[in-house]
């Protein structure tokens, strides 16, 4: 039978590599990256200069309806409306940029784009929620059942059954 300390040596580099393959997929982290990440003024993304045309367009979209209500079915009848739910607030920003042509619902956005995290822009959806990141920032209406109504945030949050998707090139 090997020693308690040999055997702690060969399980401690187990149990590291089980841990941060646990953490890594689950959650969605702020990271700032000088000259590719916004950040937040007055609650209002501030991009930095020469990201693409249509990641500026979907940040000024979000933009445009930051601090609104949130409004359950907010954003699906019309892109206009005076509140959002998560899905219309996803479907304003990318409207936005002309990258997506109707509302869509959190479940539809599962199979927006293209699969996985995009270099600009990844859209985040689950049957019941959806939420999307942008140069960085985070555009979604709650946390933890807030339903605050859009806003941009750098607040780290779960994403354990969620889907990621983007624009293609995005």
């Amino acid at each position: 039978m090997p020693s308690p300390r040999r055997l702690s040596g060969l399980l401690l580099p187990l149990l590291l590599v089980f841990l941060a393959s646990c953490s890594s997929s689950r959650r969605w982290e702020y990271e700032y990256h000088r000259g590719r990440t916004a950040v937040i003024v007055n609650g209002r993304a501030v991009p930095p200069a020469g990201l693409p045309r249509q990641v500026m367009e979907v940040i000024n979209a979000g933009n445009r309806i930051a601090g609104k209500p949130y409004k359950y079915g907010g954003g699906h009848r019309s892109f206009q409306d005076s509140g959002y739910d998560c899905s219309g607030t996803v479907s304003y920003a990318l409207h936005g940029a002309g990258l997506i042509k109707s509302p869509a619902t959190s479940g539809g956005l599962r199979s927006y784009g293209s699969r996985g995290p995009g270099k600009h822009i990844t859209v985040y959806a689950k049957s019941g929620h959806a939420f999307i990141v942008v140069a960085g920032l985070r555009l979604d209406t709650g946390y933890n059942g807030e339903n605050e109504g859009p806003k941009w945030s750098t607040r780290s949050r779960p994403i354990k059954g969620y889907v990621a998707r983007h624009p293609r090139g995005l």
